[in-house]
């Protein structure tokens, strides 16, 4: 059974950072795209960025690119997302997933999703 478990959220005043991490089990994960989709209250869920399986390419929302960052830690199943300048429109339950096809993360619906972590950014 496959779970992906995040960590690392919480409450941060606007221009401060944190850092999300999500441990994955049940799936050999560098076989793996990860990624971290949001949703904010009364909005629909966003892709946020991407990861590919093993040679690290990226990609990201316009909204958080140069701010966020997305890394990855193959020997031990863990993806993160580093988020810095955090503005308050950032608030959202952060999800990880993770999917054997890097287009479906990006562009279409992942297989795999996590139960997501709460991030508050207050102005």
């Amino acid at each position: 059974q496959v779970q992906l478990v995040e960590s690392g959220g919480g409450l941060v005043q606007a221009g401060g950072s944190l850092r999300l991490s999500c441990a994955a089990s049940g799936l050999t994960f560098s076989r793996y795209a990860m990624g971290w989709f949001r949703q904010a209250p009364g909005k629909e869920r966003e892709f946020v960025a991407v990861i590919s399986r093993s040679d690290g390419i990226t990609s990201y929302a316009d909204s958080v690119k140069g701010r966020f960052a997305i890394s990855r830690d193959n020997a031990k199943n863990t993806v993160f997302l580093q988020m810095n300048s955090l503005k308050p429109e950032d608030t959202a339950v952060y999800y990880c997933v993770g999917d054997a096809a890097y287009g479906s993360i990006q562009f279409s619906a992942p297989r795999y999703w996590g139960q997501g972590t709460q991030v508050t950014v207050s102005s």
